[in-house]
C-alpha cells in the first residue's frame, strides 16, 4: 500500500514545486509565439485569434502578479497555442486575399481595356463631347486605381489592393451605359 501511494505524493510534491514560480519559459515561449504570428500578418488577417492570443498572454502575466503561478501557467499555454492558430489561420487567409486581389486586378484591367476600346469607337462616331469627357475621366480613374493596386499587390498589402479597387467596374459601367452614339444620318433617297 505504501508503494502505491508513494508515486502519488511525489508527483504531488513535484508539481507544488513546479508552481512554486512564474512559468517565465512558457511565458516567452508565448510572446515569441505571438511575435511570429504579428510576423504572420496575424494582426491583420487573423485579428479575433491573435488578440484572443494576447489576452490570454496577460492573464498570465495578472496571474504571476496575483502570485497564481499554476493558472498563469495555464494562460501562458493557451497563449501560445492561441498565437500559433492565429499564425495557421493568417496564412490561410493571407493566400485567399491575395487570390482575391489578383482576381480583382485583372477584372479592374480588363474593364479599363474594354472602355478604352469603346471610347475609341465612341470617337469615330462624333458623340457629344461631353459624354466622351465623362468617359475619359473615368478610364483615367479607373487606370489610377489599378496603378494603386497593383503597387500595394507588390508590397504584399493584399486587403488594400482589393480596396483600392472597390467600385472601379461598376463605375466604368455606369459611365459607358449613359452614352449612346449619336444616331446614324439617314442617306438621301433622291426624288
Amino acid at each position: 500500500m505504501l508503494r502505491a501511494t508513494l508515486p502519488i505524493a511525489v508527483i504531488a510534491i513535484a508539481a507544488t514545486i513546479a508552481c512554486s514560480e512564474p512559468p517565465s519559459k512558457e511565458m516567452h515561449q508565448a510572446q515569441g509565439a505571438i511575435d511570429a504570428a504579428r510576423a504572420a500578418g496575424a494582426d491583420q488577417y487573423a485579428r479575433e485569434e491573435f488578440e484572443a492570443a494576447r489576452t490570454a498572454l496577460s492573464r498570465s502575466e495578472e496571474a504571476v502578479r496575483a502570485r497564481d503561478y499554476r493558472l498563469a501557467l495555464s494562460h501562458a499555454l493557451d497563449a501560445s497555442e492561441r498565437a500559433q492558430d492565429a499564425a495557421r489561420e493568417a496564412a490561410n487567409r493571407k493566400a485567399a486575399a491575395r487570390s482575391q486581389a489578383e482576381r480583382a486586378l485583372l477584372s479592374a484591367d480588363a474593364a479599363v481595356k474594354r472602355a478604352q476600346a469603346r471610347l475609341t469607337a465612341l470617337s469615330a462616331a462624333r458623340p457629344k463631347r461631353r459624354d466622351l469627357a465623362d468617359i475619359d475621366h473615368a478610364i483615367d480613374v479607373a487606370s489610377q486605381a489599378v496603378q494603386e493596386s497593383r503597387a500595394a499587390l507588390a508590397k504584399g498589402d493584399y486587403l488594400g489592393a482589393t480596396k483600392a479597387l472597390d467600385g472601379v467596374e461598376a463605375r466604368l459601367d455606369a459611365v459607358l451605359r449613359g452614352v449612346r452614339p449619336p444616331p446614324r444620318p439617314r442617306p438621301n433617297r433622291g426624288p
